[in-house]
């Protein structure tokens, strides 16, 4: 049974990791600090994974996590971050290195975006991920109005930054 979910989990994972390597992206500044971050959203992943009931997609799940984990590190003075065992099928997962290269639009725009707030970097990965508003306001855990409002609010203060 466990062997089945560690399956399972590392199957989801890997559909699902470019989330994570977003999330990473908007709130690190050094590929070290993004595989730390990567690793402890992992880590964070799989503790709650067994609770995970469906109710919402796996992307949605994973994204709400993986904001949540990188806000409540980043938020701290420390940034230490601890790590747990894993089981050994998790080694499996394949890391697929996150090109920051290819395009350099891409760059300017998570520059700007780290200059934004913790609520507004959460909106535009959302939002960049062609995410609907009520799913937006699922994983941010506002209304959808609220979020309407708040991505509209974030698009003007990205376009200042970026026209800067």
């Amino acid at each position: 049974m466990v062997k089945d979910l560690e399956h399972r989990f590392t199957e989801d994972l890997e559909k699902n990791q470019n989330i994570i390597h977003k999330v990473c992206r908007a709130y690190t500044t050094s590929d070290s600090a993004h595989k730390d971050l990567f690793q402890e959203i992992t880590i964070q992943l799989w503790r709650a994974y067994p609770k995970f009931r469906g109710d919402s997609k796996f992307s949605t799940w994973t994204y709400r996590v993986a904001l949540n984990t990188a806000i409540s590190l980043y938020r701290k003075s420390k940034r230490q971050i601890t790590t747990s065992e894993i089981y050994d099928n998790l080694k499996e997962l394949e890391y697929l290195d996150y090109d920051d290269t290819k395009d350099q639009q891409v760059a300017l725009l998570y520059k700007a975006i780290r200059q934004l707030s913790d609520i507004e970097k959460a909106l535009c990965l959302l939002y960049l991920d062609d995410k609907s508003y009520r799913e937006i306001s699922e994983t941010l855990g506002i209304t959808e109005v609220n979020a309407r409002v708040k991505m509209n609010r974030t698009k003007i203060k990205l376009k200042k930054l970026l026209n800067t």
